[in-house]
C-alpha cells in the first residue's frame, strides 16, 4: 500500500494572489494507517470575511498570534518529507501553497501532488455528487465537522486509500503515473527553492 500525507487547508477566500492561508492541516498514512497529525493556525496577515469565517470558523482573534505561512512551511516541509501529497480539489490547494512558497521563497515538501476529486470521478458511482463530505457519508466514514483542516485531510486520506483498494482489485496499477493518466490530471510539483533563491520545479 503507497504511504502518503493527505492535506487540506483553509483560507481567507478563493483568489491565491489576493487572499491567504488561515490553516494547514494533514495527515500522514503508512501502511493504509494514519498516523500523528500536523495542524497548524496560520496568520494571513489580512482580515478574514465574514464569508470565509462561516465556513471554517476560524476567526482572526485566533490567527492573531499564529506564525506566519513561511514558518509553518518548514515544519509542514519536514512532516511530508518525499512522500505523495493527497488533496481534495487539489488544484485549489496546490495554487494557494504554490503561490505562497514563491512569494515568501520559502521551503516547500517534494511530493506530487494527487487530487481525489478526479479520481473518484473515474472511480467512484452512484453519488450525486463528488463533494468530500458526499463521499464521506457513501462510505459510512465516522464523521465529526467539516471545513477544518485536519478533519477533511483525514476523510480525504481515507478516500484515496478506498480508491487504491477499488483500483486494485481491479488489476489497475497503483503507481502514481497510472494514477495521474486515470484522474486526467497535470502533474502537480511545488517548488522547490534554492539557497540562491531560485525556483527549481514548479508546475508542468
Amino acid at each position: 500500500m503507497m504511504d502518503f500525507v493527505a492535506f487540506d487547508l483553509e483560507t481567507t477566500g478563493t483568489q491565491p494572489l489576493e487572499d491567504g492561508i488561515v490553516e494547514i492541516g494533514a495527515v500522514k498514512f503508512l501502511d493504509g494507517h494514519p498516523q500523528a497529525d500536523f495542524c497548524k493556525l496560520i496568520n494571513p496577515g489580512m482580515p478574514i470575511p465574514r464569508e470565509a469565517y462561516e465556513v471554517h470558523k476560524i476567526s482572526d482573534e485566533d490567527v492573531r498570534d499564529q506564525p506566519r505561512i513561511e514558518e509553518v512551511m518548514d515544519d509542514f516541509t519536514a512532516y511530508c518529507g518525499d512522500l505523495p501529497l493527497i488533496a481534495h480539489n487539489a488544484k485549489f490547494d496546490f495554487k494557494f501553497l504554490e503561490t505562497a512558497v514563491k512569494r515568501e521563497q520559502c521551503k516547500a515538501p517534494s511530493g506530487q501532488v494527487l487530487d481525489t476529486y478526479g479520481l473518484a470521478k473515474k472511480v467512484i458511482k452512484g453519488v450525486p455528487n463528488y463533494r468530500l463530505e458526499t463521499l464521506t457519508k457513501h462510505f459510512d466514514f465516522p464523521n465529526t465537522v467539516f471545513h477544518r483542516a485536519s478533519e477533511d485531510a483525514e476523510y480525504c486520506g481515507k478516500l484515496f486509500l478506498r480508491i487504491l483498494e477499488t483500483l486494485d482489485s481491479n488489476g489497475i496499477s497503483l503507481s502514481i503515473p497510472s494514477l495521474v493518466q486515470l484522474g486526467e490530471m497535470r502533474e502537480m510539483f511545488l517548488p522547490q527553492i534554492a539557497s540562491s533563491g531560485q525556483e527549481q520545479l514548479g508546475l508542468f
